[in-house]
C-alpha cells in the first residue's frame, strides 16, 4: 500500500472515531446552546463590600461558641442566630416573600457537649417552579472557637472559620433570590459545627425528613484568606474536596466498583468536575483545585454527615490556609498576630470564591436532575453503548467520555432526547464514561457515572459513619 492512501486510512479513521449513533426513532434536533451570560450576571452581582458588613457584624457578637448566650441579643451564638434569620427576613421582603426561614433544632450532649445544649440552624428555603422536590444547599457554619474547644466565654471572632462561608450563605440568598429556578435553592447557617458537626447532622436530618433529594450540598468553611502559613499568597485558586467512593456504598456496590470502575466518579466528585469547568468559563483568573479527598487530612466539616446521609456534597475551602488564624487565642507570641480577626480576610477573593458557589448553584438548578440508571455495555465489541432514563424536564443530553487517567470529561456528544447511544469505534475497556441532562435553554446537570458509584440518586443508608470524627 502507497504512503498516500496509509495516511489516507487513518485520516477516515479518526474522522469517524466517537461517532454517536442515538438509538431512538427520531431525528436528533440541533443541540441548545452551551454559554450562559446570566451566569455571568449572577457573578458580576456579588458584593465585596457586602461581605465585609456580614462578617464585622458576625466579628462584632464577640463569641459565637456553640455554647455561648442563647439569650442575649448583642453577644453569643443566640445573637448571632437572631441577626441571621433578621438577614434572610429582609431578602425574603425583597423578593415578594420568595423565602421560607425555618429554624429546626435539637437539644444534645456529646463529648465536646457535656451539657444538654440547643443546636438550631437557621435556614431560608428558595421553592423550585417546578421540580421543587429536587434541592441545592449550600451552607457554612455559624459557631466560632478559640485554642480551648470548650472556652464559651473568650473572644472568638470567627471571621474566616466560618464568618466567610456564612457571608456567602447570606450573599447567595441576597443574589440568587432575584432569580427563578426550577429546583429548591437552600441557604443554611448551621450551628454546633466545631463541638461535633452537630449543625450538618441536624440539616442532612432534616432534609431526609422533608423527603428533599437533595443533588449537591455546597459546603463552605474557611473560605476568605490568601495568606498561607506556607508563605504563599494565592488569590487565584480554591480548593473544592470530594469524597472518592460512596459513604454509604454496601459490600456487594463495592464489588461492583472494584472490578469495573467508579473510585473517583461519585456524585461528589463529578459536582466538583461541574465547579471546576464553571470557573474556567465564566469567571476571570479563578480556578478550581480539585482535592481527591473528603476533607483536609484528619479534619472535618459539615460534608460529612450529608455524606454519610447518603447526599452528594462537596467542601470548599481556601486553597492555603494560616493555622495563626484558626482555632486560636487572640494574642501576640514572636512578633505573630494569633487570631481568627477580619484583618486576615482578603474580601476581593472571598467574592470570588462566593461567585464560584453561585454560579455552580445557579446552573444546577436550573438544569434537569442527572439521568438515572445509566448502563453501559459493549465487551468484546468495537463500541460503546450507553443506555440512562430520561429526566423530567430535559430537551435532550450529551454522552461524555474521558481516558480513565483523566481528572476532567474529555470528550461529549450531543444526542437529542435519545435515552440510549452508540459510540462507535470507542471501545469500552479504555475509557469511563458518563450521561449529562441538558434543558432546552442548554444548561447541563452534572455528569452521572454508571452505576450505583456514580447515581445521584439517594438511597437509605444501611449505617451512618462511624462515631467520633469532630471538626477542627
Amino acid at each position: 500500500m502507497s504512503m498516500r492512501h496509509t495516511l489516507l486510512g487513518i485520516l477516515l479513521a479518526a474522522s469517524t472515531a466517537g461517532t454517536v449513533v442515538a438509538q431512538d426513532d427520531a431525528p436528533t434536533p440541533a443541540p441548545p446552546p452551551t454559554e450562559h451570560p446570566v451566569l455571568r450576571h449572577i457573578a458580576a452581582q456579588v458584593q465585596p463590600s457586602q461581605l465585609h458588613a456580614t462578617i464585622a457584624r458576625l466579628v462584632g457578637f464577640g463569641t459565637r461558641h456553640t455554647m455561648s448566650s442563647t439569650t442575649s441579643r448583642t453577644r453569643g451564638i443566640g445573637a448571632a442566630r437572631h441577626w441571621v434569620k433578621s438577614r434572610f427576613e429582609a431578602i425574603s421582603a425583597d423578593c415578594g416573600g420568595c423565602l421560607t426561614i425555618v429554624t429546626p433544632h435539637h437539644t444534645v450532649t456529646g463529648e465536646r457537649l457535656p451539657t444538654p445544649t440547643r443546636i438550631e440552624n437557621v435556614v431560608a428555603i428558595q421553592r423550585g417552579t417546578t421540580d421543587p422536590n429536587r434541592v441545592i444547599i449550600i451552607t457554612a457554619h455559624l459557631d466560632s472557637r478559640v485554642t480551648d474547644v470548650m472556652n464559651k466565654t473568650a473572644d472568638a471572632p470567627g471571621a474566616d472559620d466560618d464568618g466567610s462561608g456564612t457571608a456567602a450563605v447570606i450573599e447567595a440568598a441576597r443574589v440568587l433570590s432575584k432569580y427563578r429556578f426550577p429546583a429548591t435553592v437552600v441557604y443554611a447557617s448551621l450551628s454546633g459545627e466545631e463541638q461535633g458537626l452537630y449543625g450538618g447532622k441536624l440539616m442532612a436530618s432534616y432534609a431526609r425528613a422533608q423527603h428533599w433529594q437533595v443533588e449537591s450540598d455546597f459546603n463552605n468553611d474557611i473560605i476568605g484568606n490568601t495568606h498561607g502559613i506556607d508563605g504563599v499568597v494565592d488569590n487565584t485558586h480554591v480548593r473544592v474536596f470530594s469524597e472518592g467512593t460512596k459513604s454509604t456504598e454496601t459490600a456487594k456496590q463495592a464489588a461492583y466498583r472494584r472490578y469495573f470502575g467508579g473510585e473517583v466518579d461519585s456524585p461528589s466528585r463529578n459536582v466538583a468536575r461541574f465547579m471546576a469547568d464553571l470557573a474556567q468559563r465564566y469567571l476571570t483568573n479563578f480556578h478550581v483545585m480539585m482535592i481527591y479527598r473528603t476533607d483536609r487530612y484528619g479534619r472535618g466539616g459539615d460534608q460529612v454527615p450529608f455524606l454519610a446521609a447518603g447526599y452528594p456534597a462537596v467542601r470548599v475551602t481556601e486553597a492555603h490556609e494560616n493555622y495563626t488564624r484558626q482555632h486560636q487565642d487572640l494574642r501576640t507570641e514572636h512578633g505573630i498576630h494569633y487570631g481568627d480577626v477580619i484583618d486576615g480576610v482578603d474580601f476581593d477573593y472571598l467574592a470570588q470564591v462566593t461567585r464560584l458557589n453561585l454560579i455552580s448553584m445557579a446552573a444546577m438548578a436550573w438544569a434537569p436532575a442527572p439521568p438515572t440508571d445509566v448502563s453501559i455495555k459493549g465487551a468484546v465489541e468495537p463500541d460503546t453503548h450507553i443506555h440512562w432514563t430520561a429526566s423530567p424536564g430535559a430537551a435532550g443530553y450529551r454522552v461524555w467520555w474521558r481516558q480513565t487517567t483523566a481528572p476532567q470529561w474529555q470528550h461529549h456528544r450531543w444526542v437529542g432526547n435519545a435515552t440510549q447511544a452508540t459510540l462507535k469505534d470507542i471501545v469500552i475497556d479504555n475509557s469511563f464514561f458518563g450521561v449529562s441532562a441538558v434543558s432546552a435553554n442548554g444548561f447541563a446537570s452534572p455528569v452521572e457515572f454508571p452505576g450505583n458509584a456514580g447515581s445521584f440518586i439517594t438511597a437509605m443508608p444501611e449505617a451512618a459513619r462511624p462515631a467520633g470524627k469532630h471538626a477542627h
